[in-house]
């Protein structure tokens, strides 16, 4: 007698869809090692990657903020989208404690280079990186010194990105998205706007109810789906809330 399928596993909160996953280690140009996690599709190679950069450390992000977890979570399996995750310098998290000192932003710089050099060792496909809060300061003020497929910024505050780092990206093509919360603490749609003209193909997207920390099943669909449409245009949305897929 044949064995019933499983029910279907309904997409939200921590779920963790197949996929394969290992601890890594980057390695910066000043000789710090950091600790993160490559998760790749289970039986595919992946279409395009994400640099996942976390928000502020000193505020508690690190690598498994839930948005960036529940990408790693869910994207392998659901977009063929490899994630990596990984702690900044100084932070830590239940995978470990990436050495170093919180740099303000500014020694951040080295741990980006390093993830986007890991990334292309590995031979990983059209790396985008994928920055919320503190990560967006971090991709705006260093990106433009990186080999990368585009920007999606998450909830971007631009306390520490200038201008002038805003304008250097007007020699670049790459694409820009900023996914802006309606109800953000720090930058909302309106003031966005204005600060972004400085680079016109940067789009805005306002997300109607939505807040800084993306709180909620609702919301972090909201921002999958944005990142989805940009990463890997070619998959089909809305993405599925149950796994199986049906």
């Amino acid at each position: 007698m044949s064995t019933p399928d499983p029910a279907p596993v309904e997409i939200r909160g921590g779920v963790e869809l197949p996929a394969r996953r290992r601890d890594v280690e980057l390695t910066t140009d000043d000789g710090l090692t950091l600790v993160g996690e490559l998760a790749l599709p289970l039986d595919r190679e992946p279409v395009a990657t994400i640099v996942a950069l976390h928000p502020l450390p000193t505020a508690g992000g690190f690598m498994d903020s839930h948005v960036l977890r529940k990408a790693a979570g869910r994207l392998p399996a659901l977009a063929d989208v490899a994630v990596l995750r990984f702690n900044f310098r100084g932070v830590s998290s239940p995978r470990g404690r990436s050495e170093g000192e919180f740099g303000e932003g500014v020694a951040e710089a080295a741990d980006l280079r390093a993830a986007v050099r890991f990334v292309a060792e590995q031979g990983l496909p059209a790396p985008w990186l994928v920055g919320w809060s503190f990560g967006t300061e971090v991709a705006l003020m260093h990106g433009t010194d990186v080999d990368v497929a585009g920007l999606l910024l998450l909830s971007p505050p631009l306390h520490r990105a200038t201008d002038d780092h805003l304008r250097a990206w007007n020699a670049s093509e790459v694409p820009i998205v900023a996914v802006v919360p309606e109800l953000d603490d720090y930058l909302r749609p309106e003031e966005a706007r204005s600060r972004f003209a400085v680079v016109p193909r940067l789009e805005v997207v306002a997300v109607e109810g939505g807040k800084h920390l993306w709180v909620g099943e609702k919301q972090t669909t909201r921002v999958l789906t944005e990142i989805v449409a940009r990463v890997a245009p070619a998959v089909a949305l809305p993405l599925p809330s149950t796994w199986p897929a049906s």
